[in-house]
């Protein structure tokens, strides 16, 4: 009796250890897409679907009325624009997996979206209820627009020092030796790629662009030229090669600004993850589809390669990184917990999350996948770039918009804004897209260098594939997408 007397009594205590999600942000790579050698990319069925799967991933994993992780106060069924920022460059494939993206998160909702009218008849939304979910464009460090038919980026902001050095790893005698160990494994697969790539283009130099173009010929053509040559050996050897050629491209340990897309990636999570404590969780989801490179920065800079070598590679199409705000204390809608009660845990899925369940990763070369807010935030501040003013000074960065960040910038300006506030339940973080836009010249790199002008939206027009030549530099560097 005694017994039966305590089963109770536990029953009816509240569940006050339980984990309640209180916002998340996501960061995600577009769907399968055609390839960069063919431009103009365009985003394909299977791309389409890929991202549409796990946009309905995350609704039955956050948004669903019986999801696994819902998160508190975000509506279910009807998307409330006000409650999301969702943002992709103005690149067609990021912009188009970004609404395939949301069509799963919130899909059409039917006899939900039928009105009465004031005649007594009524009225349903075209398609099925469709829910027309806005998409913001961004220009930023981490991506910016027709990406996808850019062979060469550096985190198209035109940041000097980030381009000098990207620039330099094809002076290391890891890119030259390599270079001229593989100009026959290059120059054998000719028969497979000659009617896009000639025998100078053949090289290392070029190794991701060659990749994409045989990997996509690998999932949508049915006969390939000399596909005999492209054994399961061949093309693990053409990924390895791609991946080593972009991981040397985006992060350098002992020169962290080759990883400004991950630093100003960094800044926006911190941002939107605070902007999320300070609202309450009245804007709790925020999704960002961007380039590949901007992974293996943020991965480089936040230690990751220590983790698992799958974070030195090109991760896979619809990959995503999730930071999930959470906390074991009370939520209801007169109690939100304190900062010093949120946790932050960093997901990942290397692919599309309908077939690969993200899994959980410690940051920063911590023990624990779960970290107190205060911990994660002051880790990720020492690599973020959240301000104009930090931002030119990283980059050296003295013309433009930067002569006048400098000429403010003893008064406090940015870099006071950048400062951690006591107020509030986070930091104070400012958004770090604003970057993209501020930024209007890539500075001049020697002989080797070519001026580009940026755009308002710095839309950066480039060959399809870079000029080969083992001695040659590229004018921008590698945050591809």
């Amino acid at each position: 009796m005694e017994l039966t007397a305590l089963l109770f009594s536990l029953a009816a205590l509240p569940l006050a250890m339980s984990e309640t999600v209180l916002g998340v942000y996501i960061f995600s790579r577009h769907g399968d897409r055609t390839p960069k050698a063919l431009a103009p990319a365009n985003l394909t069925s299977l791309g389409a679907d890929e991202v549409y799967s796990s946009g309905n991933y995350y609704r039955s994993r956050y948004v669903d009325s019986n999801a696994t992780s819902p998160i508190f106060g975000l509506s279910s069924d009807i998307a409330v624009a006000g409650q999301m920022t969702v943002t992709a460059p103005a690149d067609a494939v990021l912009q188009n997996s970004a609404q395939a993206f949301m069509s799963g998160l919130y899909p059409p909702v039917g006899a939900l979206s039928t009105q009465a009218l004031a005649n007594d008849s009524s009225v349903e939304s075209p398609l099925g209820g469709y829910q027309y979910i806005p998409i913001n464009t961004v220009s930023t460090a981490s991506s910016s627009a027709d990406s996808e038919n850019s062979a060469w980026l550096q985190g198209n902001s035109g940041c000097g020092n980030a381009v000098v050095s990207s620039n330099n790893y094809f002076l290391s005698s890891e890119y030259t030796s390599t270079f001229d160990d593989t100009k026959s494994f290059y120059s054998d697969l000719l028969p497979v790629i000659n009617s896009t790539f000639d025998a100078k283009q053949a090289t290392f130099k070029n190794a991701y662009t060659i990749f994409d173009y045989v990997h996509v010929a690998t999932i949508h053509n049915s006969t390939i030229p000399s596909s005999d040559l492209l054994t399961n050996e061949t093309l693990t050897q053409l990924q390895l090669l791609a991946n080593a050629h972009e991981w040397g491209l985006a992060y350098n340990s002992t020169d962290t600004i080759r990883a400004v897309a991950g630093s100003t990636l960094a800044a926006q999570i911190v941002q939107q993850l605070n902007s999320t404590l300070n609202s309450k969780s009245a804007q709790p989801f925020g999704i960002q589809f961007g380039a590949y490179a901007s992974f293996l920065s943020f991965f480089g800079l936040a230690q990751l390669q220590n983790v698992s070598a799958e974070f030195t590679g090109i991760v896979d199409y619809a990959a995503a990184m999730t930071f999930e705000l959470v906390t074991n204390a009370t939520v209801s809608g007169s109690e939100y917990p304190s900062p010093d009660d949120v946790s932050v845990r960093f997901l990942f899925a290397n692919g599309t999350a309908a077939q690969i369940e993200p899994r959980a990763y410690p940051l920063f070369g911590q023990s624990e996948t779960l970290l107190p807010w205060n911990t994660f935030a002051s880790e990720m501040g020492k690599f973020a770039i959240g301000t104009t003013a930090e931002w030119c000074q990283a980059c050296g960065n003295t013309t433009g918009q930067c002569a006048s960040s400098t000429s403010t910038d003893s008064g406090g300006g940015d870099a006071a804004a950048s400062s951690t506030s006591g107020k509030g339940n986070g930091i104070s973080l400012p958004v770090a897209g604003v970057i993209g836009a501020l930024v209007t010249l890539v500075v001049i790199l020697g002989a080797e260098a070519a001026i580009y002008a940026i755009s308002g939206l710095r839309l950066v027009k480039k060959s399809t594939l870079a000029q080969a030549g083992s001695g040659a530099g590229i004018t921008t560097a590698g945050a591809k997408a």
